[in-house]
């Protein structure tokens, strides 16, 4: 996938928005203020950082070996639940699609039941 459609699917996402609390890099896209993917464009080290579970992580690490790795930038605590994706590695469409949603779900099952129910139903755009 190229970054504007990476960055064209997270927001086709129910309450997505971009959002640059870093400076120019790394481009976030949140949900409800609480950040699902992080773009690093630059075409010399494009890579995606995403949120996911630990069993999910862990699938994904050992799944694509040197593709996808620990969140680089994460403090060790919050490794466990961040995977930083390399683009240029072999990773398919598909799942890099699955590995997205994957992240949104994650961020949005941890929303208050109010939010979470308005998102998943198509309801709101909080």
């Amino acid at each position: 996938m190229t970054t504007d459609e990476i960055i064209k699917y997270c927001l086709a996402k129910n309450g997505a928005y971009i959002d640059f609390p870093f400076g120019d890099i790394p481009m976030c896209i949140k949900v409800s203020k609480r950040l699902f993917a992080q773009i690093y464009p630059k075409p010399e080290d494009r890579k995606l950082t995403l949120n996911c579970d630990r069993a999910a992580g862990e699938f994904y690490r050992n799944a694509y070996p040197g593709a996808v790795v620990r969140g680089y930038h994460c403090p060790p605590a919050q490794q466990p639940y961040f995977n930083t994706v390399y683009l240029d590695k072999a990773i398919s469409d598909d799942e890099l699609k699955a590995m997205i949603d994957h992240s949104y779900s994650t961020v949005v099952g941890k929303l208050p039941k109010k939010q979470r129910v308005a998102l998943l139903s198509g309801k709101s755009t909080i």
